[in-house]
């Protein structure tokens, strides 16, 4: 069983990264074109991508880490898997408002797709916001990755 969960969280691990990685490759070339037909439709994927694929992984991810920590024997309170839950948390912070502003980009781009007019300004605002919000998330996901991996001796407590 502890090599089922074991994969189910690597795989999660590797959705997370994978959609986060595809989601902003897509949306920034979507965003290149300043055509808000393409914006909206890739838009529209990207947020059915975000619901299916990353929140079911975001919501697998503890559940399996801690039933791996559990049998294996490890306290949460160890150095480096209290550390990648910090950066956890730290990923869903600029997760969630990415989400939303995925919603509201999507909806703006689609009203403009339909009125036959550009981007309004707040679009542009919001991809502004996305964008910078995707930095700290992504490096937060490599350091969990890497904390995964070397499980260093970190003194936290």
């Amino acid at each position: 069983m502890e090599e089922l969960v074991r994969l189910i969280h690597v795989l999660g691990a590797t959705v997370l990264f994978g959609t986060g990685a595809g989601i902003a490759f897509f949306m920034v070339m979507a965003h290149r074109t300043r055509n808000p037909a393409i914006i909206a439709h890739v838009g529209g994927t990207v947020v059915l991508a975000d619901t299916v694929f990353t929140a079911t992984a975001v919501i697998l991810q503890p559940i399996t880490g801690a039933w791996l920590a559990h049998e294996i024997g490890w306290s949460l309170g160890e150095g480096w898997i209290a550390l990648s839950l910090v950066f956890y948390v730290v990923t869903g912070l600029f997760w969630l408002p990415v989400v939303y502003i995925q919603i509201l980009m999507r909806n703006l781009a689609r009203k403009a797709a339909s009125d036959g007019t550009e981007l309004p300004a707040r679009y542009f605002r919001l991809y502004r916001i996305w964008f910078a919000c995707g930095f700290p998330a992504f490096f937060s996901v490599l350091a969990i990755f890497w904390l995964m991996l070397i499980k260093p001796a970190i003194d936290l407590f």
